[in-house]
């Protein structure tokens, strides 16, 4: 009996999918899998590198992200649910004052207190519609593993607990009234060592040494709200900690499952498959961004594999073609060839050959009041030039605004979506259907652009956009060069554009909300003679005929 016990720890620490290669399934309990759909995408890397980006995706451009849920209720920022169990830290203070002790008051107390009793889904993306978004996405569950749908495999979810809604279906419905494509985000494979903060205690004060709530048992609901709730299908803590699990900062070494970190066993792997299998059958969303190396839990499991063949094919007896969009982060070279390829707060320095997609947010990706008390949101300008940025070198931009715990948006908020509506009202046509041309840009900040880390985060750290900088989109024979600010003098020279310099002769220019304007093709580039007065702000667009043949 000691060695079977000692043989079953010595598995459970080997990664799911090398044993499943090397021993056969028969090793592990007997799991029901969900039916997967057949078709020609087949759930390994090579089968999957058959996939093409849809036109309808590589056109829209522009999509708008609701990334709420239930660590939006305290509006103190982002991974609270992580934060408020690292002793210490400002959401750790907060959380004591506003909840209580975590030994007492957990995180699945906070759930308890969401409701989302102010939530409009149908207004909010009839808002974004009209500030221009092309799609809209949704947060289906996140790190905190509470899914916001009706799912049969995970109890923790929004129909039972909190706000009792369908969150998912709701977004869903309220896209598709408004004529876009939905999507959902997926989070959930990482709870497993993101929520290991919660098997803590303190180690000073009036509560040191008692545990924080995140090895409860069903058994320790009786009587309470959460009675016939088992803790751990939220926290998933019943697990040894990974290798440097006290370091706050150890989640980025461990989120490929390397370094050190606990290997989930086969039961977590499976039901996150189930519970994503569910919610593409039962939803049919068109987009599913996952916040994972590569795929969901790999390389430890082939669960994103499975994930991944079962959208793809889905996709086509829907549509009788792959109409699907399916996002991963820091993707190898054959990675990107199986998916779309994003970058968190940040974008590319080049045109790249395969289209891609930064994801990013105007204040925290979790709602947090501060940023509204001290007006420290993203300008609708920031937004305007990063988008036009990002689409001079192939790629699209997914835009998050926080929402409140009560299912609105603030007043700042709201200003920023409407200008940038504003702009795109104007200049859409340069950004909708566009292609790269032969250069994605010009001017100073071409040469200081930051380099990209890890998921991405190079955002910000360039030198500002000014007047000089230009970013070009092309649709057919129309080529638009993009300026970034307004230049003195009413005078703009477009360097790239000069003759003799591989370009066509260009034969008309107009500005966009505006009319048609003079120019002067030179040695030094294309002279042309801008209105007195900028029509509109932020950035201001040249549509050219004739430079491209």
């Amino acid at each position: 009996m000691k060695r079977r016990t000692l043989i079953k720890g010595a598995l459970s620490a080997i990664p799911a999918l090398y044993l499943q290669k090397t021993f056969g399934k028969s090793i592990f309990p007997s799991v029901t899998e969900p039916h997967l759909a057949s078709g020609p995408f087949q759930p390994n890397w090579d089968s999957l590198a058959q996939y093409q980006v849809p036109d309808w995706f590589r056109d829209a451009k522009f999509g708008m992200w609701a990334h709420w849920g239930p660590q939006c209720q305290p509006e103190r920022g982002d991974w609270y649910a992580r934060g408020m169990y690292q002793e210490g830290s400002d959401q750790y203070k907060y959380h004591i004052q506003k909840y209580g002790h975590p030994s007492k008051f957990g995180f699945k107390d906070v759930i308890n207190e969401w409701k989302a009793e102010s939530w409009d889904p149908g207004e909010l993306v009839g808002l974004y519609k009209r500030a221009g978004a092309k799609y809209f996405m949704a947060l289906a569950n996140h790190h905190d593993n509470f899914d916001l749908y009706d799912s049969k495999y995970q109890s923790w979810n929004s129909t039972r607990l909190g706000p009792k809604k369908d969150l998912v279906d709701g977004w869903a419905k309220a896209a598709r009234e408004n004529g876009l494509p939905f999507g959902v985000t997926v989070h959930a494979s990482h709870p497993w060592t993101w929520y290991e903060v919660a098997q803590r205690a303190d180690k000073t004060g009036p509560y040191a040494g008692i545990p924080y709530d995140g090895r409860l048992s069903k058994a320790d609901g009786g009587g309470k709200w959460w009675e016939g709730y088992d803790p751990q299908g939220l926290y998933a803590q019943n697990h040894a900690l990974s290798k440097d699990s006290l370091d706050d900062n150890s989640m980025g070494r461990h989120w490929d499952w390397g370094n050190g970190a606990s290997v989930p066993d086969k039961a977590y792997c499976d039901k996150f498959l189930n519970r994503t299998i569910e919610l593409i059958d039962k939803y049919g969303p068109e987009l599913i961004y996952f916040d994972d190396t590569a795929l969901p839990l790999w390389p430890v499991s082939d669960a994103g594999l499975k994930i991944a063949a079962h959208m793809y094919n889905t996709s086509i007896k829907k549509h009788g073609k792959l109409q699907a969009a399916l996002f991963g982060k820091v993707l190898n070279e054959q990675q990107r060839k199986c998916m779309i390829w994003d970058i968190e707060r940040g974008q590319s320095n080049q045109i790249e050959p395969l289209p891609w997609q930064t994801d990013t947010c105007i204040g925290g990706w979790h709602y947090d009041r501060r940023i509204f008390d001290n007006k420290r949101y993203k300008s609708a300008k920031t937004v305007v030039h990063t988008l036009v940025d990002i689409v001079s070198k192939n790629g699209n931009l997914l835009l998050n605004i926080p929402v409140r715990g009560d299912g609105t948006i603030d007043s700042e908020e709201r200003t920023v979506v409407e200008n940038i509506g504003a702009w795109m009202q104007v200049n859409g046509e340069a950004i909708y259907g566009t292609r790269p041309w032969k250069v994605f840009g010009e001017g100073p900040a071409t040469d200081s652009a930051a380099p990209i880390s890890a998921q991405g985060f190079n955002e910000g750290k360039g030198k500002p956009f000014g007047a000089e900088d230009i970013r070009f989109t092309v649709k057919g024979k129309t080529l638009y060069a993009i300026m970034l600010g307004w230049p003195a003098g009413n005078e703009t020279l477009v360097k790239k554009l000069a003759t003799g310099d591989d370009t066509g002769r260009v034969s008309k220019v107009s500005m966009l909300g505006n009319g048609n304007l003079s120019f002067e093709q030179t040695a030094a580039g294309l002279k042309v003679k801008l209105p007195e007065q900028a029509p509109g702000k932020d950035a201001f667009v040249l549509k050219i005929e004739g430079a491209i043949g």
